[in-house]
């Protein structure tokens, strides 16, 4: 046997063993919790997280404020990661209040031209009209979710289950606490529950809440960094998901 073969043979095992597992997390999942920004949409498709991200920096050093952020956390391609961080040094200030205020503002914005996720449409649709309880459980305002669901008309599937940032800024993932918020209203245990997410925090708040985890990454990067977190099921388009569930799951006749 060739060592190409091998490799082959291998690849070939892993493969199919995965498809198993996630066949396995359609199939028990009753509750299904999903992230916002990347499974649902690219939120920021239209409107650049990073010039948000530097916008809130520069906002914080025309205060007087430069020293509150690390250089890493200044040069953060995240705007969560400079809210949180003011947010660690000042809980519950209005310093954190108003710059969690200009995220929303640049979120909402952002609404208005996010993309899609390819297939994320009919995944939601059909998972609903199976009977299984959708709801968002995300760090990205509830406002923000809630509008960009009404514009796709998918409110209906979810309402009244979006879990979002509050102003308790500790709260934000990986903290479980809107997944179990969202575990406590559906009245799902753990076990009947999936979490689709797209980054470690998605990952390591899902473990936290005891619910299994399904990753979904778009590109190579994404996925090396859900692979590094633990992630063992992780898809790189919504497709095969929809696909597994209207096999395991038929869809009723007329529906």
């Amino acid at each position: 046997m060739t060592s190409d073969t091998t490799q082959t043979e291998a690849v070939t095992a892993e493969t199919g063993n995965e498809t198993e597992e996630l066949r396995n997390l359609i199939a028990g999942a009753r509750v299904v919790l999903w992230d916002f920004d990347g499974p649902i949409c690219r939120l920021f498709a239209g409107h650049s997280a990073e010039r948000v991200a530097d916008e809130l920096v520069r906002w914080l050093e025309g205060r007087g404020l430069h020293g509150l952020l690390t250089g890493s956390e200044r040069q953060s391609l995240d705007p969560h990661v400079v809210l949180r961080a003011v947010d660690r040094r000042h809980p519950g200030s209005d310093l954190v209040a108003e710059l969690e205020a200009r995220l929303t503002r640049e979120e909402l914005r952002a609404a208005a031209s996010a993309m899609p996720t390819p297939y994320a449409d009919p995944l939601i649709r059909t998972w609903k009209a199976l009977g299984s309880r959708l709801a968002i459980t995300t760090n990205n305002s509830p406002l923000v979710v809630r509008e960009y669901l009404a514009g796709r008309d998918l409110d209906p599937c979810f309402a009244p289950h979006v879990y979002g940032r509050t102003q308790d800024l500790a709260h934000l993932k990986p903290d479980p606490h809107c997944l179990n918020r969202a575990l406590t209203a559906t009245g799902a245990s753990p076990a009947q529950a999936l979490m689709i997410g797209d980054t470690p925090t998605d990952h390591e708040a899902s473990l936290r809440a005891g619910v299994p985890f399904l990753g979904y990454a778009h590109n190579a990067r994404k996925e090396k960094l859900l692979r590094e977190a633990g992630a063992t099921v992780v898809v790189e388009s919504l497709e095969p998901i929809l696909r597994t569930l209207r096999m395991i799951r038929p869809e009723p006749s007329g529906a």
